[in-house]
């Protein structure tokens, strides 16, 4: 199942010309995927607080469930992208905060950053780092709503 939702994901083309400072400004392009995760589970956590006063029926109980899991897989998303290994975002925001000579040697690890990526995904590892974190921020959010 994990490498049919992995296969899901496309790169965003990014146009390199069109940055003024091309090392710096991927920092902001990277950031934006996990920013709109974050957005994506601030409006989910709106929507779940709205429901919260609403009587319990059919379509609202489901919007409450979609609601919820729009918060979950929003923030896995983010937590996941944001994990620094070369070609997510947060590689790419590693290597635009590295200084060039260590971002050089950094990007040189990137053709084998799915290997490595599939590779920690069939063990614990992965999610040693993404589960604390995923929590975390559903907690952060939740919390910032008054939610569960």
């Amino acid at each position: 199942f994990t490498p049919i939702v992995f296969g899901a994901a496309k790169p965003v083309p990014v146009n390199f010309n069109a940055l003024r400072h091309p090392k710096r400004d991927m920092v902001w392009v990277a950031a934006t995927g996990p920013a709109a995760n974050l957005l994506m589970m601030i409006g989910w956590a709106l929507v779940s607080k709205v429901l919260t006063g609403a009587p319990m029926n059919g379509p609202v109980e489901y919007l409450s469930y979609v609601a919820e899991a729009g918060i979950y897989v929003n923030a896995l998303f983010m937590v996941f992208n944001l994990f620094p290994l070369l070609p997510l975002d947060g590689g790419r925001i590693v290597a635009g905060l590295l200084p060039n000579q260590l971002s050089y040697a950094y990007s040189r690890l990137e053709p084998y950053g799915m290997i490595i990526l599939i590779a920690l995904m069939w063990t614990p590892v992965l999610g040693l780092f993404v589960r604390p974190l995923v929590g975390f921020s559903m907690r952060v959010v939740t919390g910032a709503f008054g939610l569960g």
